[in-house]
């Protein structure tokens, strides 16, 4: 084996630059990926329209058909808290007469309280 020492790098001490022809394949190279790139990229788009579409499509039939099965349920619900409204109210009048009707009418007289009749002792005591 014989030594060998590297080859210094030229007076600017930077790198040898590559070769030009060698540039120009890599820079063809990049311009092939990126074609491929946009190719694939407008078949996707070109077919993601159309599922686009049909998956709109889809989810306006399902609100259409939410809404028709909803409308009856909330005319329902509507017609039974009106009915439940109405007992309210029926019974908030009542008892505001009443309530009225006390505070209109004269206090009764009081009665004087009963004493307590005392119990017989506990014969058992």
């Amino acid at each position: 084996m014989t030594d060998e020492q590297p080859i210094p790098p030229e007076a600017g001490g930077s790198e040898p630059s590559p070769e030009p022809a060698a540039e120009a394949g890599r820079a063809a190279q990049a311009r092939e990926w990126l074609a491929q790139l946009e190719h694939m990229i407008e078949q996707i788009a070109s077919h993601a329209g159309p599922v686009a579409r049909e998956i709109g499509a889809k989810a306006a039939e399902l609100a259409a058909v939410a809404g028709e099965k909803a409308g009856p349920l909330a005319k329902r619900a509507a017609e039974v808290t009106e009915g439940v409204g109405t007992k309210v109210a029926e019974r908030s009048r009542t008892l505001a007469g009443g309530l009225r009707r006390e505070a209109a009418a004269p206090a009764p007289p009081e009665t004087p309280a009963e004493e307590p009749t005392p119990e017989p002792p506990d014969p058992s005591a």
